[in-house]
């Protein structure tokens, strides 16, 4: 007595077009994430052998036009202060300033924004690329 069932079905999925998907999403997100760049100011950067990156609470970048910027918004010198204020404010431990000034930027224009810096009680880290 031959109790099996002679017609025996195997469901099969087909997964090629889920792994084609993945795949596309996959690379999607590694292109985006290698474009998004929080510093969207392009400046040339003095050459530094050490590394000083720190934890950027703020950055203040200075162009050749003597321009500052907090963020990426313009701001006059005269009030720097007043546009750090609410994003150090923020940040309870440790607040940094990170510095992104031009090469050809006078050492003045950078001593001034670390002098802003120290009066708010902030740490100062000055940017540079790697040599």
């Amino acid at each position: 007595m031959n109790l099996r069932r002679r017609n025996k079905k195997h469901v099969e999925m087909h997964n090629s077009a889920l792994n084609d998907i993945l795949f596309i999403l996959l690379l999607f997100f590694l292109i985006v994430s290698t474009l998004a760049n929080p510093n969207v100011i392009k400046l040339l950067l003095p050459k530094a052998q050490s590394n000083t990156k720190a934890k950027q609470t703020v950055v203040v970048s200075i162009n050749a036009k003597h321009e500052f910027f907090v963020g990426t918004t313009k701001v006059p010198f005269e009030g720097l202060k007043q546009a750090l204020a609410p994003a150090v404010a923020n940040e309870k431990v440790d607040p940094t300033i990170v510095i992104n000034a031009e090469k050809t930027v006078p050492i003045e224009d950078v001593v001034s924004v670390m002098e802003v810096a120290k009066q708010m009680g902030a740490k100062v880290v000055l940017a540079t690329s790697k040599k």
